[in-house]
């Protein structure tokens, strides 16, 4: 049984049981005091444990709830104030045959804790079983009695009167959105410009140096890598490593303690909010990639530190076999959506932080696991219905992430029109272009404008298309042109872990060459892929360090390297070479920007709209001519495509017709020089070139005009954008 704890001697008034979670305010009488409300549907009885600080005397002392309203554990108890730590135990039956896992001797972390103190190190007393139990076939089910409180992080009460009164969101629209993908500790961990005490924490994200590569970028949104709080693996933590990518979360209310500055007893939610203050002010939404997945208490053998010991038939997904979990993640349970009280912990959680931290919209971990209903994914669950008729979630961003590992679960192209998704078959059609390793050219033609045989019903707009070449997991940019084969060894797991799936080609040497004429091939090869990510249809996302030529060494799959590996290595900007291609990246998305014909709000069309024959859209073979339906079968590598800017749909905020220049863009992945005949009228009389990925630097490159008709001399494995005069 749990370690002797003196009994509060605090009066303990009823409460109320809304809203859940640890509220401080005025009680009844006046005094100010803090409301505990805590969903436990089949507990037979719940304790509510407060640590004073060791400068007090240290120590536990339980108050037990005694009031239960539908199913919700409750009381109001005066003089608790911000900063006090708690967290609960919780009885009932010990029964893992049916599905039930009491425990009281186990601490718990209220699901709804706004802050978190403490760090997860995972001793055999933090398991609500037994854990070396002789038998490991039936450990599961013996009761552990050890106390774990010593050993698991505390939950924080936290006052939060802050109303956003001088903060302005930039409400981005999805067309012109620019995504870039971040982690908050590897971003700033190295940054020479961010004070040493504020690398990788909030506050370094949050600081001028580091706003101002977001601002040169152009970029008009952060994704950032989880930060709800959350738990390193115990298989990490034996060898060493810990999870830095943080896919693993226990807190869906807590801002990640690791990542404050200022501390941990409640200032990491203050922390958290200004930055997003000064990101707003800069112009740059926030995005957090979030995981209601799954939780970091995994499966039958995994350690009990929340919803486990609160209520687990209640939270989790069950087999048939209820000592077993259903695994839709990989990560050993997934939360059981189609419960009410599941659906409202994601819900109030995913409003908490739109509504008290600011932020602007969500990327979804594993989506489709929340888009089963009792087993098969279902777009009309009850979470995408939820989410369809919230008045505050419905307003915005949602990115899926369409896929989970069951049976059914791959859905890209499937969400309803209010969500966005990754677009992984946009990523493997450019890496296969530009490798070479296209059969044909029709692949390239649907995901460079805009995805239309997957996004194109419901009213679903090109936008719907999130377009990524890498993400966190897998290759970066440069290890795909640097890597044909993953090199995993420093996760110590043997190099099986990450895929073998890379579609990444190594330009004739694996790893680091000293041999210049394949750098410049890779450099040539980053500047194509960013060229053809940011002029595709659709919206764009950058990873963090690809535009320097960030490199994990081949390692892609490095979510337990929180090291030299995982993070940002600035330096690499005194190289001009990575300097080059970062103006590169920042000169494409000022193009972007500067277009709307780069950015359209519906699908083109194909058709011509005037007497002369221009369409709004149209693709030519290397001879100058428009394809036929032969051109789109055969082999080929290169492929040209125009855009118009004189038929854009839709009109600007006065009602005005939107008119652009229009442009043709050039893409050759062969190996051999090829000569690209420019198109006459009515596409253009002249062309410009503003971009030739052949150039190591732009910025220096003369604007060369060739008149219609001209053969121009593509170099191998280049991408000219040209302007049509």
């Amino acid at each position: 049984m749990p370690r002797a704890a003196a009994r509060c001697s605090r009066p303990v008034w009823p409460g109320a049981p809304v809203p859940l979670g640890a509220r401080f305010r005025a009680g009844p009488d006046g005094r100010s005091g803090t409301n505990f409300a805590l969903w436990a549907g089949g507990a037979e009885g719940v304790e509510l444990c407060l640590f004073d600080d060791e400068g007090e005397g240290g120590g536990e002392r339980r108050v037990r709830l005694t009031e239960l309203t539908h199913e919700i554990w409750h009381g109001f108890v005066p003089g608790v104030m911000p900063g006090r730590r708690y967290g609960y135990r919780v009885h009932g039956r010990w029964d893992p045959w049916t599905g039930a896992r009491w425990n009281p001797a186990k601490l718990l972390l209220d699901p709804y804790a706004r802050a978190v103190d403490g760090e997860f190190l995972l001793p055999g007393e933090v398991y609500g079983h037994v854990r070396d139990w002789p038998d490991q076939r039936v450990a599961d089910t013996v009761r552990d009695e050890r106390d774990s409180a010593p050993y698991v992080p505390k939950g924080v009460v936290v006052h939060d009167d802050d109303d956003w009164a001088d903060d302005r969101r930039p409400k981005t629209p999805w067309a012109d959105s620019v995504i870039y993908e971040l982690h908050v500790r590897g971003f700033t961990r190295l940054h020479p410009g961010v004070p040493r005490e504020l690398r990788g924490t909030f506050a370094g994200l949050a600081h001028p140096a580091a706003v101002e590569h977001l601002v040169r970028l152009g970029v008009t949104a952060v994704e950032l890598l989880p930060v709800h709080q959350f738990a390193h693996e115990d298989h990490l933590l034996r060898r060493g490593l810990r999870n830095h990518w943080g896919y693993n979360s226990v807190g869906y209310f807590a801002p990640h303690a690791g990542y404050a500055a200022t501390g941990t007893r409640g200032e990491q939610v203050g922390e958290f909010k200004r930055m997003v203050r000064a990101l707003h002010a800069a112009g740059i939404e926030v995005i957090l990639d979030v995981v209601y997945n799954h939780t970091a208490e995994a499966g039958e053998l995994g350690p009990t530190l929340s919803l486990k010991g609160i209520d687990n038939r209640g939270y989790y997904r069950l087999q048939s076999d209820p000592r077993r979990y259903a695994d839709y993640t990989g990560c050993g349970n997934t939360l059981h959506v189609v419960q009410p009280q599941v659906l409202r912990l994601i819900t109030d959680s995913l409003r908490y932080w739109v509504t008290e931290m600011g932020v602007d919209g969500f990327r979804f971990d594993l989506a489709a696991a929340l888009a089963r209903s009792m087993h098969d994914v279902d777009m009309l669950s009850p979470f995408l219905a939820v989410i369809a008729q919230d008045p505050v979630l419905r307003r915005v961003k949602l990115i899926a992430e369409p896929w989970d590992i069951g049976s059914g679960g791959y859905r890209v192209g499937a969400f309803p029109p209010l969500w966005t998704e990754w677009n992984d078959r946009y990523r493997d059609a450019v890496r296969d272009f530009w490798r070479h390793a296209l059969p044909d050219v029709r692949e390239m033609g649907y995901r460079l404008s805009g995805s239309s045989d997957l996004y194109a019903w419901g009213g679903r707009r090109p936008y719907a298309s999130v377009n990524f070449v890498t993400a966190h997991d897998g290759f970066t940019l440069r290890d795909l042109v640097s890597y044909a084969h993953k090199h995993n060894e420093a996760n110590g797991e043997g190099n099986r872990d990450g895929t073998d799936d890379n579609r990444s080609w190594n330009c004739g040497t694996e790893g680091e060459t000293d041999d210049e004429r394949i750098r410049a091939l890779r450099r040539r090869q980053l500047r194509n892929l960013l060229t053809t990510l940011l002029l595709s249809a659709g919206v764009p996302m950058l990873v963090a360090g690809d535009e320097l030529g960030r490199s994990q060494r081949g390692n892609n799959n490095a979510y337990c390297q929180d090291n030299e590996i995982g993070w940002v290595d600035w330096s690499l900007l005194d190289d001009p070479g990575w300097r080059a291609l970062c103006d590169l990246t920042a000169r494409l998305i000022r193009l972007r920007h500067a277009h709307p014909v780069l950015r359209r709000r519906a699908f083109f069309s194909g058709r011509a709209h005037a007497e002369d024959g221009l369409r709004d859209l149209a693709w030519f073979t290397p001879r100058g001519t428009e394809m036929t339906e032969r051109d789109w079968y055969a082999p080929a590598a290169t492929l040209g495509m125009y855009l118009s800017g004189r038929d854009i749909p839709g009109r600007n905020r006065r009602g005005e017709r939107v008119v652009d220049d229009s442009f043709l863009a050039v893409l050759h992945a062969g190996d051999r020089p090829v000569g690209f005949a420019l198109p006459g009228p009515p596409w253009a009389r002249h062309y410009e070139v503003l971009v030739d990925t052949d150039r190591e630097d732009q910025s220096a490159a003369p604007r060369e005009k060739h008149h219609a008709g001209a053969v121009v001399t593509v170099p191998p494995r280049t991408a000219l954008l040209l302007k049509a005069l």
